[in-house]
């Protein structure tokens, strides 16, 4: 092939990209573009946007250091805002390539958009190619097919573990074509052009994000090299304050900044020079968690995004907008769910161990539609995963893979357990800084909640 247009969906990075590697070998000239898809930005029913400033501020930077990235070695990054199935065409064809690259996904919206991407190039008689870029384990790799993919994931990961192997990272190029000198590469644009607001820097959050695949690679280098934490992962992994309690390389997987099988190999090389231990295995342990969601979604489709989930159950849960809007504002009454509430509003983050308890609370507690938590999770998080987030609430509802039947966290328990002197609860909510814990952790009546 002479011309490959490599579309770039959630794997912006220039390591271990296989889209752009194996273009870069069976063409002349290899592009690089993403689109952002304005739909993304429109506002949902519930009348906050479908993505909010925080994840759209690390989505612009990812870009801008992408840009940077192939500019450096002759290349660049064509932007466009608008339909991806309908820019995508306009610069294949405009490009003239014969093929494009792209990632394959695995739930509806974006299916759907791959659809109608794969009818526009028919007609342009332009192919398109799909690799599978996004898990640790591929899907070719996996022991059995998508259809039978557990329900279990002990059963799924013990299957992978076992007879599964991980593939190497692919090669980083150094050096690649330019755009046509009559090409316009678009620019990024800004989150007031996108229609958000701009927040300023919150100096309160859990860390100074930063997007793009440098920030990626330099956390990863800190995390694991610099400050040695990888080494207490597992025991701290459930903190809820500070930048170090976790890996917090979430952000930059969701949209592929960082591989996570580069994040495996970098383990395999702390395991050599450092130390192996539960720690080191528990990262790769979530990663694998990562993938099961993903080959769930493959496997049941639009059912995650359904209020049964994948057990088809009935839960009963209501539509009530005041109480959803007391949960999502962080005005409960409850010091540690507000608490947590407070952190993901002002900074786009929240723990995984204080999400499984604010998620928990408003369908467990409120008996509010567990969607509309989802919902605002992918408004609102940083490190928005469509498969991850929507599994977890689906876990915590008890409408998807969690095997024990009606887990409930006790919510004053929960807080006393993980935040003992109530210090993230008195960061986070400044009123209660002069209190005792065992004032601020007192058991709550649901219908007080709800109707004060």
């Amino acid at each position: 092939m002479k011309h490959i247009l490599v579309w770039l969906r959630n794997d912006l990075r220039l390591h271990d990209n296989e889209l752009i590697y194996r273009a870069s070998k069976k063409a002349e000239k290899v592009y690089v573009a993403y689109c952002l898809d304005i739909r993304s930005w429109q506002k949902t029913f519930l009348d906050f946007p479908k993505t909010d400033s925080f994840r759209t501020r690390f989505l612009i930077e990812t870009l801008a250091n992408l840009r940077a990235s192939l500019r450096k070695i002759g290349g660049d990054l064509i932007v466009r805002c608008g339909k991806p199935e309908e820019e995508i065409c306009k610069i294949a064809e405009k490009l003239n390539v014969q093929a494009v690259f792209a990632s394959k996904e695995s739930t509806f919206e974006e299916l759907a958009v791959e659809k109608s991407l794969e009818q526009n190039l028919k007609s342009k008689k332009i192919e398109i190619q799909y690799f599978w870029t996004y898990t640790l384990y591929h899907l070719e790799d996996l022991p059995f097919p998508v259809a039978k993919v557990p329900d279990i994931f002990t059963d799924f990961r013990k299957a992978v573990e076992k007879n599964s192997e991980i593939r190497a990272t692919y090669p980083t190029i150094t050096q690649t074509n330019p755009l046509p000198n009559d090409f316009f590469a678009g620019e990024i644009p800004t989150l007031k052009e996108l229609g958000l607001e701009v927040h300023k820097t919150n100096f309160k959050t859990s860390m100074q994000w930063k997007g793009g695949e440098t920030a990626a690679l330099e956390r990863l280098n800190h995390y694991f090299w610099q400050s040695n934490n990888l080494r207490n992962y597992k025991e701290t992994r459930n903190g809820l304050l500070g930048a170090e309690y976790s890996s917090k390389f979430s952000a930059w997987l969701a949209l592929g900044a960082i591989s996570p099988r580069y994040i495996y190999e970098e383990v395999q090389k702390y395991e050599k020079k450092v130390i192996k231990n539960q720690s080191t295995y528990w990262l790769i342990f979530e990663l694998i968690w990562r993938d099961y969601f993903r080959f769930i979604a493959k496997k049941y489709g639009n059912l995650i995004f359904k209020e049964e989930g994948i057990k088809k159950e009935g839960l009963g849960l209501k539509n009530n907008r005041k109480i959803f809007e007391k949960w999502a504002t962080g005005e409960t009454g409850v010091p540690f769910i507000d608490a947590n509430m407070r952190e993901l509003n002002e900074t786009g983050f929240m723990s995984n161990r204080g999400r499984q308890n604010v998620a928990s609370f408003l369908v467990k507690d409120l008996k509010i539609n567990w969607i509309w938590g989802a919902m605002y999770f992918e408004s609102k998080l940083i490190d928005y995963d469509v498969c991850s987030n929507w599994g977890n609430w689906l876990y915590v509802a008890g409408v998807g893979n969690d095997p024990r039947e009606n887990r409930y966290f006790n919510i004053v328990s929960q807080a006393k357990q993980y935040d003992p002197n109530a210090d993230f609860v008195k960061f986070w909510l400044p009123k209660f800084r002069d209190l005792p814990s065992t004032q601020i952790y007192k058991d709550f009546s649901i219908a007080d909640l709800i109707f004060s």
